[in-house]
């Protein structure tokens, strides 16, 4: 018997449930991902007993000659798999990391250009319920409503016009390739530090099939898991002299113990995303992505910015008489887990937008390819022309399940 289940059933029977639910239905949220059984045995390791306040080899705690070790071999994974001149690998998530380089670089009240929430832009850029956008002046730029593009045109106005101290770019619902180099230019232009939000894209980064924003940008921040699949946490990339302030941002600036159990999985994770078939899985993600993409397009289906160039399609289902949340909830019952999305100018409410977001990095590890895409697609149309029709979510719920048996999930036996 598992020690959860004899300790406690209640817990056991949420995590069988929620097991179950991985292995039999098609996760299709851009932000998830399966981590493998290495990463999730870290996870629950003996170094989750362990306190490590402050860094390798300037410890607040005796006993962390273990985990001083796990932390850099972390910090040099991160380092060699980015091109990276320092990494904080300490970040509990993406927020904290963000919050972390803000509190290193800038003071409260600063001005800061980033992409807006409803444009594909992520909450820690300024959104104006959450820390970034309550401490400092936020002045957001989008996409043009014409091909769906970030308008770099208007970053490059909004510069010149407010002269922040910062420019955010990355994103967490946007398809197509980002110019960092263009950011860059306008950040030099305007004496601004260039921060790179790569949460969703780092895998892509790791495995080559986007271009790096490591030799442009001041920072990096970043999670460990989406498309990089490793554990939910995350981590910091900067210039060299930008660590110290970085490292005391981090520790005692927000956070106190590291989870050293996190540490060690997110090492184990850059470790896999070093190995040469790590660039396979980034490109087939891709691929996928960009099968999906014409499969929906090939149905009638409208999509943001008209493609995809990552691992993720935005596709406004409001365009065919459907709601975000409707499209979600039909697909959800036919085994297809996906997430309502605002999409650029909309005209619904965000808790019922007009668009879901449809992401390729799980299904890729389960070792799906342009095959499955295609037929998965369908599926999805399928239900999306239909999702009041039981008998029709109930047929494609019964072919999902027996397509994820030939797919098994990374810890299908873990």
């Amino acid at each position: 018997m598992n020690p959860i289940e004899s300790v406690d059933p209640a817990i056991w029977d949420a995590i069988q449930h929620e097991r179950k639910r991985q292995q039999t239905g098609l996760e299709m949220i851009a932000s998830e991902n399966y981590a493998s059984s290495a990463i999730l045995a870290a996870q629950g390791s003996v170094l989750t007993n362990k306190y490590a306040e402050g860094y390798p080899g300037k410890r607040y705690y005796g006993g962390c000659e273990a985990v001083d070790d796990a932390e850099k071999l972390a910090i040099e994974r991160a380092m060699k798999l980015f091109g990276a001149e320092f990494a904080n690998v300490q970040p509990h998530s993406g927020a904290s990391a963000n919050m972390a380089i803000y509190f290193a670089s800038l003071q409260p009240g600063d001005t800061i250009v980033a992409m807006s929430l409803a444009h594909g832009g992520h909450l820690t850029h300024g959104m104006h319920l959450n820390f970034s956008g309550k401490l400092y002046k936020v002045h957001h730029y989008g996409v043009k409503e014409s091909d769906g593009l970030i308008d770099y045109d208007q970053v490059a106005a909004l510069c010149k016009e407010h002269k922040p101290k910062m420019v955010v770019a990355g994103a967490s619902a946007y398809s197509r390739i980002i110019d960092f180099a263009r950011f860059a230019e306008i950040c030099r232009d305007n004496g601004a530090l260039l921060f790179v939000d790569m949460a969703h894209i780092a895998g892509l980064v790791a495995g080559q099939q986007h271009p790096s924003p490591v030799p442009f940008a001041d920072f990096v921040g970043s999670t460990s898991h989406k498309t990089l699949r490793g554990p939910r946490a995350g981590f910091i990339l900067a210039k060299k002299e930008w660590g110290p302030k970085i490292n005391q941002a981090v520790f005692p600036g927000l956070q106190g113990g590291p989870l050293m159990h996190v540490v060690a999985a997110k090492a184990i994770a850059f470790k896999e995303a070093l190995d040469p078939s790590f660039a396979a899985y980034a490109a087939q993600t891709v691929a996928n992505a960009r099968t999906l993409a014409h499969e929906f397009l090939s149905a009638g289906h409208t999509l943001v910015s008209g493609g995809t160039d990552n691992h993720l399609i935005l596709v406004d289902v409001n365009a065919r008489g459907l709601a975000g949340r409707q499209a979600e909830r039909a697909l959800d019952a036919a085994g297809i887990t996906v997430n309502r999305n605002g999409i650029p100018f909309d005209k619904r409410p965000p808790l019922d937008p007009s668009g879901i977001r449809v992401g390729s990095p799980a299904l890729t590890t389960r070792g799906m390819k342009e095959t499955e895409m295609r037929q998965v697609a369908r599926w999805m149309v399928e239900v999306l022309a239909a999702p009041e029709d039981q008998a029709i979510i109930n047929r494609v719920r019964g072919a999902v399940a027996e397509l994820c048996m030939s797919f098994p999930t990374p810890h299908e036996h873990a």
